[in-house]
């Protein structure tokens, strides 16, 4: 009884003050789904801009856990291997196209952290729908009747955000980009174009369109490639000077990081000096020039080695922002040199975050085929390819394998062993007769035997390219150059160190039908050893560019503030 007398205590009143009462809630609620209808509508829009996904084989779960890869993925984005035979563009026995797992983002954090810290990840999200601000009291249009906020215009009526008011502002402002949106904007739109590709690729080329099963999917790699002529730059630190830094040997079996180095520099397509452009960061040091210089002969200590690169990346990420945005995930480095992987240890975010570019591409050593990238070791005795390419055609080839080098590492011996001097067929040396040409050797063979030496990567894999001669692979836990585009297995042949006994039955089983469709790949192919200066598209360089652009795809830099 008292709780009924309370409540008609609170409704007590003249007839007109109860019907106002209640006309005020509808009044609040119609403003409110009068200024939310607009507000959706532009967070959908931005939702859409942002709900794309691409492939990538990292992963981040907490700011304190390293990358994981996610076993499934061998290669960042061109993972369809064509069929021998086939157009390379289509599915294979490993599976069709598989569809593309979420980016990885890096969160760019406001402050700066130590070059040693780990970075925070955060998922991708759209950004927050733009507020609307609400228009301010105006009672020379208010209503007679009414109390809102908002005028009433002749018809009566509460007018439409988007209607032309002096007082309204737009609900969706012209939004500001930054300079690291634009440039993940561009790569959101490569990827579209490249996942598009894979299907058919209606671009042209006058110098070269990609094709046939040497691919893992030529339609995407070509598109790819074109994506990465038309956007991508790559910012040179300044920093440090010759001969560690900006320098490095052309004329030796580490020849690659002296010629990448230089011809990087000189680069005016992909070069940019505004870091706001880059996509990429290059570390320009040299392991070998290190090695040479900075290394105490015969010391086995990597300290000063370590020492000279730690120094190096602090003074970057003091004076530049892009090192510790993004943990070093956007950073590469090149090194050709056996001590290349071990090198990357001297900061725990180089080895684990950033791209390597390493000739010892050795995945027991922690080579990540997803963000690093292997590429050939080309031996340049003179400089150049000069004299070096070119082969007779496959029935002038004689001899059915050949190896001449000395014994270094676990695998030559053994290969030694069971074929040093044995056979006229499979023809293996230590050492060559006084004479005896090795490239001639080459050029007469239709296999050239490129085992392992006390590292995975053999120049003989580029020699025996070079010279139109089939290389058979003896490697254990190698990862072949541009893997992540070739399909090897159409044109070389991977022989386990287990098999080594079995080697001449192994090679005399091919076909000669067979033999004459690998060597004829051999040829096509060569064009992505090929060192040039200035370079040529499609050649070693640009094939080294296209895969650091690969793995930059991969990894989605946000502003996360």
């Amino acid at each position: 009884m008292d709780r009924k007398i309370k409540i008609r205590a609170c409704w007590s009143g003249s007839p007109s003050t109860r019907l106002l009462l209640l006309m005020v809630p509808f009044v609040a609620v119609a403003g409110l789904v009068s200024v939310a209808a607009p507000w959706k509508s532009a967070a959908g829009d931005s939702a859409s801009e942002y709900s794309w996904s691409w492939s990538s084989s990292r992963s981040y779960s907490s700011p304190t856990r390293a990358p994981t890869m996610n076993a499934t993925l061998q290669v960042p984005v061109l993972h369809a291997e064509a069929g021998d035979g086939g157009n390379g563009h289509g599915a294979s026995a490993e599976g069709p196209l598989a569809p593309d797992p979420p980016p990885v983002v890096v969160g760019v954090q406001k402050k700066e952290r130590a070059v040693a810290g780990d970075f925070a990840a955060t998922e991708p999200s759209a950004p927050p729908p733009l507020a609307v601000k609400r228009p301010p009291n105006n009672p020379s249009n208010a209503s007679k009747e009414g109390t809102s906020d908002f005028p009433v215009n002749v018809a009566g009526h509460v007018p439409a955000l988007n209607e032309s008011y002096g007082f309204v502002e737009k609900a969706q402002r012209e939004r500001v980009f930054t300079d690291l949106e634009r440039l993940e904007a561009g790569l959101r739109r490569a990827r579209a174009g490249i996942r598009e590709a894979k299907i058919e690729n209606p671009a042209k080329d006058p110098d070269y369109v990609p094709v046939g099963p040497m691919y893992r999917n030529a339609y995407a790699f070509h598109r790819s490639y074109l994506e990465m002529e038309k956007q991508f730059k790559i910012f040179i630190y300044k920093e440090g000077d010759p001969p560690v830094f900006h320098n490095g040997p052309c004329k030796s079996i580490y020849a690659m990081e002296g010629n990448f180095i230089h011809m990087a520099e000189i680069n005016k397509r992909f070069r940019t000096r505004d870091p706001r452009k880059a996509h990429v960061f290059f570390l320009p040091f040299s392991v070998a020039m290190m090695v040479q210089f900075v290394y105490v002969r015969d010391s086995h200590d990597f300290g000063p080695i370590k020492r000279t690169v730690i120094d190096y990346i602090n003074v970057l990420a003091s004076k530049y922002p892009y090192w510790n945005r993004s943990s070093g995930a956007d950073h590469f480095m090149l090194a050709c040199h056996d001590w290349g992987p071990e090198t990357s240890l001297a900061i725990p975010q180089l080895h684990r975050n950033s791209i390597r570019v390493l000739c010892n591409a050795n995945t027991s050593e922690g080579f990540d085929p997803s963000k690093d990238v292997s590429f050939p070791e080309v031996n340049l005795h003179t400089g150049g390819i000069h004299g070096l390419i070119g082969g007779p055609s496959p029935s002038r080839r004689s001899i059915l394998a050949f190896f001449a080098g000395g014994v270094h590492g676990p695998i030559r011996p053994i290969l030694l062993q069971h074929w040093e001097n044995k056979d006229d067929d499979v023809k293996v040396h230590r050492y060559l007769p006084r004479g005896v040409s090795y490239y001639d050797m080459m050029r007469k063979s239709k296999f050239c035997i490129c085992p392992s030496g006390y590292e995975v990567a053999s120049p003989r894999v580029v020699e025996a390219i070079y010279t139109g001669c089939v290389p058979v692979l003896i490697s254990d836990h190698y990862v072949p150059p541009f893997s992540d585009v070739l399909n090897w297995r159409s044109f070389s042949v991977e022989v386990p160190v287990r098999e080594i006994p079995n080697l001449k039955r192994i090679l005399g089983s091919i076909s000669s039908r067979q033999y004459i469709r690998m060597q004829r790949r051999v040829v096509q192919v060569r064009r992505h050893f090929e060192v040039h200066s200035p370079p040529k598209r499609y050649d070693v360089f640009h094939m080294i560019l296209h895969s650091v652009w690969l793995r930059r795809l991969n990894v989605r830099l946000s502003n996360n503030q």
